[in-house]
């Protein structure tokens, strides 16, 4: 048992009392005796900058989780209002890109050594010279950000 009758704490403004009981041995049995009532400790909290930044700093943290998500919905609602008539950039509105491969000839030549050529059409446009564009999918339209992806489901 504690000699003490009085607990001190830094975090206490009133320290606890202790009842002082004698020790009880093994063959006796503990008796119900008539407490007066509690006294609760009121428990000081030493609030310093570091705490108060640390509290601060969460607040901010939890306001900025709730609220990024919130203004990109609202933005996402916003977008999906508005009519979509720019111009795709890639194919200045054409919906069509020149070919790579053979630079929007249809052909491509091979220069087969001995000075020879072989012209042969092209297998990447097949001899159009011209492919579909590939970022508005021939619509001629700039895609929003988020319409360039395609979701797939992976299961």
């Amino acid at each position: 048992m504690l000699s003490a009758t009085k607990l001190q704490s830094p975090f206490l403004c009133c320290p606890l009392k202790l009842s002082s009981s004698p020790s009880l041995s093994l063959s006796q049995k503990p008796f119900k005796t008539q407490r007066s009532p509690p006294s609760f400790p009121c428990i000081r909290a030493d609030l310093d900058q570091n705490t108060i930044v640390a509290i601060s700093v969460g607040f901010v943290s939890i306001a900025v989780g709730i609220g990024i998500p919130v203004f990109y919905e609202t933005q996402i609602d916003n977008a999906a209002k508005r009519e979509n008539t720019q111009p795709c950039f890639p194919c200045s509105g054409s919906g069509a890109q020149k070919c790579r491969l053979c630079m929007g000839s249809g052909s491509v030549t091979v220069e087969l050594g001995g000075d020879e050529k072989e012209v042969s059409q092209c297998i990447n446009c097949e001899g159009v010279g011209s492919l579909t564009c590939t970022t508005c999918q021939g619509s001629g339209i700039q895609p929003r950000y988020l319409d360039r992806r395609e979701f797939k489901d992976d299961d």
